[in-house]
């Protein structure tokens, strides 16, 4: 039998790169490069799968769930990583050792309304969700199947 199916957030800023430039990718698909921080890389490079869903979310001033999608190509090194124009460059990474990886995500469904960081607040079954702590900064999150499930109650997809 197969792995249960995983569930992530993946923060972006929406002016650097947001829902509608996922949409207006080849095949509603791009690749999800240039993380630059430890917790997130080892996520990306160990835990996400292909099959994964994704609730897309618009940091900065936009603060929403503003849709979903699901991981189309699991972890694999970040090529921005040895490009020494790209600002993911990372001169102590080597293609033999790389230190940083991406994934392939495809966009899904759009929510009717983004969702807001207020309305997911009142949600008790949100309650323990990693976005919602203070402090929590990191651009690739975990998420339960329960608190997916509220999400997509919240943004009508469910």
């Amino acid at each position: 039998m197969g792995a249960a199916r995983g569930y992530w957030l993946f923060k972006s800023d929406p002016d650097t790169f947001g829902w509608d430039h996922l949409l207006r990718s080849p095949g509603r698909t791009t690749r999800w490069d240039g993380v630059r921080n430890y917790q997130a890389r080892n996520s990306l490079r160990d835990a996400l799968h292909e099959g994964d869903g994704v609730l897309f979310y618009h940091s900065q001033t936009a603060r929403a769930v503003v849709g979903t999608a699901k991981v189309v190509r699991a972890g694999y090194p970040d090529p921005t990583q040895f490009e020494a124009k790209s600002p993911g460059f990372d001169p102590d990474s080597s293609p033999q050792a790389p230190r940083w990886y991406a994934v392939d995500i495809r966009a899904e469904e759009p929510f009717p309304s983004p969702i807001t960081l207020e309305a997911m607040r009142g949600v008790p079954a949100l309650r323990e969700f990693p976005l919602l702590k203070r402090g929590q900064r990191l651009s690739v999150l975990p998420v339960t199947a329960r608190e997916w499930e509220a999400v997509l109650r919240l943004g009508k997809l469910a």
